[in-house]
């Protein structure tokens, strides 16, 4: 990156419609039913009207790289309560990241297969299908740009607060129920362009291949059950993704226990989710001393601006509003809608410490690979999670990978910044390493990349304000440096 590279509502209310964020996915569980036929949803900028704030001690783990040249971001929720669901999904992503990266053969890391049509891409986010009473649903939609197929999958995992147990999605319906689902389900499939009996048969024909092809299933608003194929699973290639509804009153027969209570928190949630956790979730996040207004005149001091991207994180964004108060340091947050959602309290506290609040997309996916409508969904999106915790709308945005085009400026009019002074903390995970770039680096009126999900990284920051500090710097936000130079 050359320097001077500085380029010139509450919470997701109402059913918001799946976009092509990352060009596929699944439609959210709330979407009212629609005849069978393909999926029409495209990617996983998904969209839920659970209420993320009442899910108190939720966390949501995150973790991205910031290489253009293989750029991954995952991310799924990790609920108190439902740590055998936590543990099962961390399993899947792991292995995920693992398969794209190449480690999975015991190779170095590296984009592991062909790259596709964009370019390699990996991005794994969630969203939730109920959380009320004693039931937990949560989905994960995946677009992997280097898989043979098309790369885009989507799959459901429940959790029963009651039996405290993880529930893979065939756990909705009764053991002795299945041959009977499966059966309806294989009629309606029949009826479908582009499935044959071949393929229906390859799918679910036998209990484990079942078990395996129906991993996304989820009721609707009004109690009728969809399920969600991936691509080339039940149908041939051609024919895409593939949805089938199933009305209340065909499978409520069928349902298991759980599933009768998994339907009736979608249709008629209670207030909270008590999923029986043992522990106090943490507090919220509180507001710094703010700093006053800021005088600096960056033409004639040295200012720097310290960037922290893909937040907010519980607890390390906490931890860093207080390193940055000991100083009277001024940054800016670029944050990942999804999180915002999960963690207005701790956005709000950042704006109220004096720190700019910048507009990092809804999910962390390269904006390059998606058409303008998806983009504008992406920021648009979050853009709307900011003013909803801060009362104020963004004027920055960055670009997961630092990946912009005539495209993406011509779809926000948001303004871009990228940086200066890279880290490559997510790489080295070293609060020395991370410390020692900034500081040998770093020249007057520069932007540095850092992030404020990793521990090790907000552990480097008050060697950095320090050092910095000694020699003169004035720690400021991306806009006053912009101003006043």
């Amino acid at each position: 990156m050359p320097r001077r590279a500085l380029a010139s509502v509450l919470l997701l209310l109402g059913s918001l419609a799946l976009t092509a964020a990352c060009s596929t996915g699944s439609s959210p569980a709330h979407s009212a039913p629609a005849e069978d036929g393909p999926s029409r949803s495209r990617g996983n900028d998904t969209g839920t009207q659970v209420d993320l704030t009442k899910l108190k001690g939720i966390s949501i783990v995150s973790d991205s790289s910031a290489d253009r040249s293989c750029p991954w971001a995952t991310s799924y929720p990790d609920v108190p309560g439902a740590g055998a669901m936590t543990s099962a999904m961390k399993k899947d992503v792991e292995g995920r990241l693992a398969v794209f990266l190449g480690t999975d053969i015991g190779g170095p890391p590296s984009c592991g297969g062909p790259d596709g049509p964009e370019g390699p891409e990996l991005n794994v986010s969630f969203s939730f299908l109920v959380a009320s009473g004693d039931v937990l649903g949560v989905r994960l939609g995946t677009v992997d740009r280097t898989s043979n197929a098309d790369g885009l999958g989507t799959r459901a995992y429940w959790y029963d607060g009651a039996a405290r147990k993880y529930r893979p999605a065939p756990g909705l319906i009764a053991d002795g129920s299945r041959d009977p689902f499966v059966t309806a389900l294989k009629k309606r499939l029949q009826k479908r362009e582009g499935v044959t009996p071949d393929t229906v048969e390859a799918a679910l024909g036998d209990q484990k291949s079942r078990d395996s092809y129906l991993d996304d299933m989820a009721f609707t608003t009004d109690g009728d059950l969809k399920v969600d194929f991936d691509r080339g699973t039940v149908g041939l290639p051609p024919a895409g993704r593939i949805s089938i509804t199933l009305p209340k009153a065909t499978v409520t027969p069928w349902l298991s226990d759980f599933g009768s209570r998994a339907q009736h928190q979608t249709t008629d949630p209670d207030d909270k989710l008590d999923l029986g956790a043992a522990h106090t979730p943490a507090p919220t996040v509180a507001p710094q001393p703010g700093p006053g207004e800021d005088t600096t005149d960056c033409s004639k001091v040295k200012c720097i601006a310290l960037t922290f991207d893909d937040g907010p994180a519980v607890p390390e964004t906490g931890t860093l509003l207080k390193h940055l108060a000991q100083h009277k340091a001024r940054a800016t947050f670029f944050v990942v809608g999804q999180n915002v959602a999960a963690h207005p309290d701790i956005v709000r506290a950042e704006m109220k410490s004096g720190h700019e609040i910048a507009n990092h997309s809804w999910n962390h996916p390269v904006l390059t690979n998606l058409t303008p409508a998806q983009v504008r969904s992406q920021l648009a999106r979050t853009d709307a999670a900011i003013k909803a915790a801060t009362g104020r709308e963004p004027v920055l945005f960055r670009p997961p990978y630092g990946a912009i085009d005539d495209k993406v400026k011509a779809s926000t009019p948001l303004s871009p910044v990228l940086w200066d002074v890279d880290t490559l903390d997510w790489k080295t995970h070293d609060p020395a390493k991370v410390a020692r770039t900034v500081i040998s680096q770093a020249e007057p009126n520069d932007v540095v990349l850092i992030h404020d999900i990793h521990p090790t990284s907000v552990a480097a920051i008050p060697e950095i304000l320090r050092t910095l500090t000694a020699r003169g710097y004035h720690f400021v936000t991306v806009s006053h440096l912009r101003a006043t130079l």
